[in-house]
């Protein structure tokens, strides 16, 4: 199965007693149609996200990233402390593609590599202005 939504908060990496890590997350999909009246009705539904393949992908998952997860959804239910029942959605994530990221992921990973980049152009003595004119 695959679902595609933002992060709600900062992923986080649990160290288990076993020593394995999860990285733990959550994320919002979002939903919407019209009903037989011709209102557009929005549905948001969340996802508790565990990844047990690499923690390093928590670096990267941070509040308001777009990602698709390939993987399988399940339920689970419990008592709250107050003694009511609650329900949620998990999703146990066996893959992630990064769509996009928040601004404060894009300066944090990006902004070093346009830093060299630039670095390396401008370090070439045998480029000129011209390049400049060029349409890509």
């Amino acid at each position: 199965m695959n679902i595609i939504g933002r992060l709600t908060r900062d992923a986080e990496v649990r160290n288990l007693p076993n020593e394995k890590q999860v990285v733990n997350f959550s994320i919002a999909t979002n939903d919407n149609y019209r009903n037989k009246q011709g209102e557009r009705i929005e549905h948001t539904t969340y996802f508790e996200c565990a990844y047990w393949i690499s923690p390093k992908v928590a670096d990267f998952l941070t509040k308001g990233t777009l990602v698709e997860l390939s993987g399988r959804a399940y339920t689970s239910a419990w008592l709250g402390k107050d003694g009511e029942p609650h329900a949620g959605l998990n999703f146990h994530t066996s893959q992630i593609k990064v769509h996009s990221s928040n601004k404060r992921t894009e300066n944090k990973y990006t902004e070093p590599n346009k830093t060299a980049k630039k670095e390396i152009s401008n370090s070439n003595p045998n480029s000129s202005d011209k390049d400049d004119d060029l349409p890509f």
